[in-house]
């Protein structure tokens, strides 16, 4: 075990830890010149003092969304004399109106925020505060689809351009969810005027590029070679072309080597880094998932490991089951939890987003498989799958005991709904 002293001495591994961190924004991104392009582009009216359109930025966990528009945020704080005021909004913290209004204010007229106004109050010195002096505010909304009463804040910082004389609101709203705004009331739509911008995975040889590019500065001389990196970030293409992933992965590897006291990080490091990461992503993906996409996801799970009302289909490696199996088995666990199953319609939704999240794929079958129907199947190991999402529906860790209602609902296995 390593003493207290040993772990505040110069590492022997690392020259600078946070050039690994997926957080860290460097100088350069690579491979996202044309999107930082677009977000420029967005913002760039809000500069010159004029009302720009929205903007909302998509794309899987780890392809860069997050780090382009900070990068760009950046920029903008080195531009003088400008009547733009920019808010960064971490909306899985600030998740209702109150909280991101009363962010914003906090942001700019802090003397203002603690004095326990309400919502109205917020927005009235908001409006004020736009117009005294003509000023775009910029609100960028990460996680946005996070925010429990979004229809209320789109509708009130939309409004806010109505009201003023002069100035007004941008909004950039940042989701993994592409179809977020379905949920959203018409009014609320109508109210955005936005543009889309949906950025891509990142290629395998992209990857490596990237970890390249960080390892030069994070780890100290001869400490990863390429073939380290190019594993590394072969296994991330294959999560989805996850950069966070790759990153998280290479830093995990250089901490076991330093555990061992080695004087590289070779393939065996990489390799159990990879393990350890991939269980972390498992459960962050799973947490933020809306409670139905959860307990869909759990169907498949089971229905994966157990079999259903029907028989499986399996190409010997790979197992796919029926949608409408998978519905039933929804509609059954909804059932044995007291929740309301929701219509065939939103089940489709919720199977577009868990396949956007890379968590399945599914596909139309061909003729002669009960018809036309989609195939689904999961892309996680099946095991992991499922105590991660008891651990989330009923409370029940790894190798722990249920309680009650949850306890029943596990015995009874969900079985289907004739």
């Amino acid at each position: 075990m390593r003493s207290l002293s040993d772990l505040l001495a110069e590492s022997h591994i690392f020259s600078n830890r946070e050039v690994l961190s997926p957080h860290f924004i460097p100088k350069k991104l690579l491979y996202r010149d044309r999107e930082i392009n677009n977000i420029e582009r967005a913002i760039a009216p809000a500069l010159k003092g004029e009302r720009g359109r929205n903007l909302f930025v998509y794309g899987k966990t780890g392809t860069g969304k997050t780090s382009c528009v900070r990068y760009v945020i950046e920029e903008v704080k080195g531009i003088p004399n400008t009547r733009a005021r920019i808010s960064f909004i971490n909306c899985r913290i600030y998740n209702s109106r109150f909280r991101v209004l009363n962010k914003i204010i906090s942001d700019h007229i802090p003397t203002y925020a603690k004095r326990g106004y309400g919502a109205v109050d917020l927005y009235e010195k908001l409006t004020s505060w736009i117009e005294e002096d003509n000023k775009i505010f910029v609100a960028v909304l990460d996680e946005i689809d996070m925010v429990k009463d979004l229809d209320d804040l789109i509708y009130t910082l939309t409004r806010i351009n109505s009201d003023v004389k002069a100035g007004g609101v941008t909004l950039i709203g940042i989701s993994n969810k592409v179809s977020f705004k379905d949920e959203l009331d018409p009014r609320s739509l109508s109210s955005l005027y936005e543009t889309e911008l949906v950025f891509a995975p990142y290629y395998a040889t992209e990857l490596y590029a990237i970890l390249k590019d960080r390892s030069s500065t994070g780890f100290k001389k001869d400490i990863v070679d390429d073939e380290v990196l190019h594993y590394v970030a072969a296994a991330a293409a294959k999560e989805g072309g996850d950069a966070r992933f790759s990153l998280k992965v290479l830093s995990k590897a250089g901490e076991l080597a330093e555990e061992k006291e080695a004087s590289r990080i070779t393939m065996k490091e990489a390799e159990d880094a990879i393990k350890a990461a991939e269980n972390e992503v498992v459960y962050d993906l799973v947490s933020t998932l809306p409670e139905h996409q959860k307990i869909v996801l759990y169907a498949i799970a089971m229905l994966t490991q157990s079999g259903g009302s029907y028989k499986k289909l399996t190409d010997g490696v790979d197992t796919y089951l029926f949608s409408g199996e998978v519905y039933n088995r929804y509609r059954s666990i909804s059932n044995n939890m007291s929740k309301e199953a929701k219509s065939e319609r939103w089940y489709r939704k919720y199977l577009s987003e868990l396949e956007m999240q890379g968590l399945i794929i599914s596909f139309e079958s061909g003729k002669g498989i009960r018809g036309h129907t989609k195939l689904i199947k999961l892309l996680y190991p099946t095991q992991k799958m499922k105590d991660v999402l008891e651990g989330e529906l009923f409370g029940v860790s790894k190798g722990g005991k249920p309680d009650g209602a949850a306890e029943d609902m596990l015995k009874s296995k969900a079985r289907p709904l004739d």
